[in-house]
Formats: structure tokens, sequence, C-alpha cells
């Protein structure tokens, strides 16, 4: 007889093989970390001792579940900013506690607690992208599990590289470094075409080829994302993705959600696999990818969980169950997506699309050991019907629960026995997790207690010159304004005509900010928009000082370019009060006394205000410097001929309230 160092033996043993062969009872044989007998127990006994013979007797022995999408680190954000869009929730607070708590030890600690969660649900392998992606694959090694990781690649600053070129020189290192490594892949992980530029994609696919190694990228997640990339680059991400080199490497597509056949068709060209994230993509509104047609064409669509922040959990049984249940939805079809299949999208079909079926995926002769056990004999698993040799599936898919899950092994070691954890630490993983979440509560706590900071926090702030000297008045007509402005005295170093629509959030903190979104269009000769500008400005509604003339010096004010929706900023500033101003106006910048003043005709269409407004402006920096210039204001109002009585000491946002204020209650 052949020796063994293990035989699992007596269960339903559920190979996912080419076949989809069952044996009951059957056995597995295990020695030096791989199988080396699969089939019916008496067969497999009679030919195979062994030092170590566990009972497997009802229980189920199947491959262990491949997560073949997640973000492990991210454990440490879970539950932090719920219930957001996905733009929202990754720019407004993900990313800056990114950039703040994210060093190799966040990411180490991240993924032992997610590696210990994925084990307890039967998960042996997991695909993973994210920032130092070195601790995560040292942590899940120590761990001993199986990992394809990505090492991520963006175009801006991130918290391990300040450059693309910097990350794609960590993904080099990262790689030579852990090629050839029993358990751990490396691989190069560009985030997304909207994150990248054709350079850096035609970089990553160069390297994946020189280093023949996977890559791991996001696809077509959003609705807006695709739309925002067609109209940029006048075709759809996969072509796009494809004429960077991008598919010509062992590539994993991730959340593939928003795909046209065609691009379906080129992915299955080109033996690119696809990873389906049900619960991530639901949760965060992204939609519903069209997996039966995926699955139809022949395309290899593994499931993963996303994130744990996104999800929020790492629960593999959960998640393919909702798998076969949305694709069966979606078609309204219930032969769609059957729970064969689906646990096949969790093993073999995972391992496909992650480019390792050749080492896992399936109980085979060859491959790697890599098995979970799981029990058949709770409540919620009773009865058991034998009258159809597809019911084992039904039972895993549509019945079963992670916390079935008994053993666990990973290589031929055990990973967990009688859900007893055996690599790891749990409850002193939850002490430092709750520790790092202390932080985390502090600086957001601390961030939102001022509407700068929230500013400053999602990038692009610049402070401007400290103060801006203004004056307001109230015209019955323009003439004679236009009259001076016309005929020579001032001296006009250009002028514009331009719409602006600007929106005002309000919030109650202590300085009573305000925050402006404006939409500028910028008028040509024929009346045409030439241009469209968008931006943010940060002020209060207190002024710092009043001059002669009700000439005023305001307090200093934020510019930042606003480089999201609307929408995005009401919904992540989330202000106490909201109220829409637009204007049409006529800008002339001109030089008086040695100094530069902007000079703006307005009239005010929403709410429609009466007759006209004329704004002088100009930025200083001093104490001194703003009375020189509120003398030279007070000059120029008399050459325009401004009465006292026509001076106005209210922003156009205090004119829109108190006249929506005379029509009635105010509704916003």
């Amino acid at each position: 007889m052949k020796t063994a160092d293990l035989i699992l033996t007596g269960g339903v043993v559920v190979t996912m093989n080419d076949r989809y062969d069952v044996w009951e009872p059957g056995a597995v044989a295990v020695r030096e970390g791989a199988i080396v007998a699969v089939g019916p127990a008496e067969e497999v006994e009679r030919e195979w001792t062994a030092r170590q013979v566990v009972n497997c007797s009802g229980h189920a022995v199947i491959p262990g579940l491949i997560n073949a999408h997640t973000h492990a680190p991210m454990t440490l954000v879970r539950g932090l900013a719920d219930d957001l869009r996905l733009d929202v929730w990754l720019v407004g607070y993900m990313m800056p506690v990114e950039r703040e708590f994210v060093r190799p030890d966040f990411c180490w600690l991240g993924t032992q607690l997610a590696c210990a969660e994925m084990i307890r649900s039967g998960v042996t392998c997991f695909g993973d992208m994210y920032y130092y992606e070195e601790a995560v694959a040292d942590a899940a090694a120590q761990v001993g599990m199986r990992a394809v990781c990505a090492q991520s690649v963006l175009k801006f600053p991130t918290p391990d590289a300040a450059s693309y070129d910097e990350g794609l020189r960590l993904a080099e290192s990262f790689i030579g470094r852990w090629r050839g490594h029993h358990l751990i892949v490396p691989a190069l992980g560009p985030h997304a075409a909207y994150t990248a530029t054709a350079e850096m994609l035609q970089e990553c696919a160069r390297l994946a080829q020189a280093y023949d190694v996977p890559i791991h990228i996001h696809v077509a997640e959003t609705a807006l994302e695709v739309q925002e990339h067609r109209a940029e680059y006048g075709m759809p991400i996969v072509p796009w993705i494809k004429k960077q080199g991008l598919l010509e490497a062992r590539t994993t597509a991730v959340h593939c959600v928003h795909l046209d056949e065609g691009e379906m068709h080129t992915l299955l060209h080109h033996g690119t696999g696809v990873a389906h994230n049900p619960t991530s993509n639901l949760k965060l509104a992204s939609g519903i990818a069209p997996v039966a047609r995926m699955l139809a064409l022949g395309l290899n669509v593994g499931i993963g969980t996303d994130g744990p922040a996104s999800n929020n959990d790492l629960d593999m049984f959960e998640e393919l169950r909702l798998a076969a249940i949305l694709a069966k939805g979606i078609t309204a079809d219930p032969t769609a997506l059957p729970a064969r299949q689906a646990l096949a999208m969790a093993t073999i079909m995972g391992a496909r699309a992650l480019h390792i079926a050749h080492l896992t995926g399936s109980l085979e002769v060859g491959k790697r050991a890599d098995i979970a056990v799981v029990s058949l004999e709770d409540l919620h698993l009773t009865p058991r019907f034998h009258r159809d040799p597809e019911s084992i599936y039904s039972l895993l898919v549509y019945a079963a629960k992670s916390q079935d899950v008994r053993h666990v092994l990973c290589d031929g070691q055990w990973l967990m026995r009688d859900r007893v954890l055996l690599t790891v630490d749990p409850e002193g993983l939850c002490t430092q997790a709750l520790e790092i979440a202390r932080k985390i509560d502090y600086f957001i706590n601390l961030r939102e207690e001022s509407v700068l900071s929230k500013l400053v926090a999602i990038g692009g702030v610049a402070r401007e010159k400290t103060f801006e000297v203004q004056v307001k008045v109230h015209l019955t007509d323009d003439a004679d304004v236009l009259a001076v402005l016309t005929d020579g005295t001032l001296p006009i170093v250009k002028q514009s005509r331009r719409r602006q629509y600007d929106t005002y959030f309000l919030f109650d903190d202590p300085d009573r900010s305000r925050l402006r979104y404006r939409e500028e269009e910028i008028l040509n000769d024929e009346d045409q928009v030439a241009d469209v500008r968008y931006r943010l400005t940060l002020t209060s509604d207190t002024k710092e000082r009043e001059f002669p003339h009700s000439v005023l010096l305001s307090r200093s004010r934020f510019d930042a370019p606003a480089t999201r929706s609307l929408r995005f900023y009401r919904e992540y500033f989330k202000p106490a009060a909201e109220w829409e101003v637009h204007k049409e106006r006529r800008r002339y910048h001109i030089r008086y006394g040695g100094t530069d003043f902007a000079v703006n005709l307005d009239r005010v269409t929403h709410p429609a205000l009466p007759a006209y407004f004329l704004e002088l402006k100009s930025r200083t920096w001093s104490a001194q410097d703003a009375e020189r210039k509120a003398m030279l204001i007070g000059e120029l109002l008399e050459l325009f001929g401004v009465g006292e009585q026509e001076l106005v000491r209210r922003e156009y946002l205090d004119l829109a309230r108190e006249h929506k204020e005379s029509e009635g209650p105010a509704t916003s």
C-alpha cells in the first residue's frame, strides 16, 4: 500500500472536476501538500494508508472556495461609511482615511483579520488588490492561505507611491521578490481605466508579459464610469484596455457590470477571467452584471466579495447563493445559473478566472490540497434527499452557511479544525483592529467639525490672497455705468460675458460657513457657450470690516476646482440648507490708480431680482492695502455716479433669500 500524510474519508466528495464527479462515501488522500488520490472511499482506502485519517461522515468534502476579488486590508474600515454612492464613499471617505492611515502594518493587520474571516467561510484562496501588497502577501503566507496579490498602480499619488512611475517600480520589485512562492502569485493591479493613463496600462501589460504574471483590473463597474469613458475616448472600456495591450496578459476583469455583447466576446477571445461581486454591486447600487450571458458565451466567471468596506463581509457562501438567485431574478428564468454552476464559480471557475486552475479549484490528483469540509447535519440542512444526484449542489448553495464549515486545509496544511483557527490569533487581531478604529473615528470626527477640513480632505484646495475688498450697487439701469466703461476714461484690460449658476450650501457651524458651487458658462460674440468652468468657494457670512461707501472687507476664502458633480458635494457635505442664484454677468477687468479691479454688471435671473447690480472687487493681502483699495473703490463709485442710497450691503445669496421670504415661506 502507498502511504499518504492524510486521508479524508466517509464524506460526500464533491470534486468539481470536468465530469463533476461526486463520490459518496468518498475519500481524498493528501501527501506533501498535493492530492494523490480521490474517489470512492473503498477504492482509496484499499490503495492508500495514512498517518492521519479523518472521518468525514455527515460532511461534504469540497474544494476550498476561491474569493476572486477583494481588498483584504479594508477589514479595518468595515462599516466606516455605508449607504453612500460609490463616488462619495470612495473619494469622500475611503481615500482620505487611506492617505492618513494606510501603511504596511495597517495592511498586514487588516489582511490577517480578513484571512481569519475567510478561512471560517471555507475560503482557501483569494484575489487581492491594494496598497503595500507585499504586506498583504506576507500576512496571507504566514496564515497559510493561497492568494493572487496585485500591487495597485494608479495615475495619481497613493499611500505607497507618489506617482504611477513609482507605483510601477514598486510593483516590479514586489513581483521579483515573490515570483515562485508556493502560496503567493504576485500580480499587477492597474486600478481601473478611469484611474490610469494609456502609457501606464501599456507599461503594466509589458511588465505582466515580461514576468509572466497576471493582471487584476476593475472594469465597467458603474454606468457613469462607462458613460464618461465613452465621452472621453470614443469607445467602450474593454476595446480601450485591449488597445493598450492589457488583454494580451493573463488578465482578470473585475465587476464587468456594464459590458455590451461585443465586449464580452472580446474578453472571451483573449481568455480574460471575470470576477463577479454581487453583494458589493448591489450595496453600492452599481447594478447587476450580466453573468448568465457571460456564462452562456463561455467566459470564466469567478465570484468575489469585493472589499469588506463595501460588502461588508467576506462570506463566500452568502456570495455564491446571491449570485445564483440574482441571475434568476434579472433574467426571469429560474433555470439560469443552477446551483452546480454557482459552486463552480466559487471553485474551479474562480481558479480559471484568476489563471491558477493548474493549482487549485477542484479535487483532482496532482492539484494542491486546498480543501473545505462542510457539515451537512444541522437543522437548516435537514432533511437531505438522494433522488437527484445534483441535490448536493443545491444543499451547499441554497442552504449551507459559512458556520457549517468545520475543517479547512490549504496546500495540505490545517488552517482550521472543528471551527478552531490554527494559524492566526483572532482575539489578538480584534483587539488591535479596535484600536485602529478608535483612531479613525477620532480622525473623521475632527474632520467633520469643519467644512474646510472636509474640503481639504477631498483635495485641490488653494487659499487665495487673504481678503477681498468689494462693494455692491443696485442700479435701475446700466446705461451710466456702460457709458463710463466705453468712453475711454477707464482702461479695460479684458472683458467677457458669462452665465453663472450658483448653488450655495449653508452650514450651522460656528463660522456659519457658506460653500458655493458655481457652474459658469463663458459666452463668445455670438452668444454661444465657448467654455464651461466649475468652481467651489468657501466663505462665511460675516465680514471683517466695513469701510466708507459700504465697501466690505471679506474674510479669507478658499477656492477649489469642482471636479465632482453637484450631487456629489450635496451628499458629501450634507448642508443644513441649500439655495440657488442664477445670473447673467458682463465682466470688465480695469486698471485704476495703478490697481486691478473687476467690474461686474449683473442681472439676477433666479430668483428674478429687479434691475441691475454693479460689483467692484479687488483682492488684497493686508489691512493697509485694503484701506487704499477701499478709497479707490470710493472714487470709482463717484466716477460711475453712484449715490449712497444705491449701495447694497448684502451678498446675492442674502438678497435671494430676502426675495423668497417676501414671496412666502422658503422651501429650501
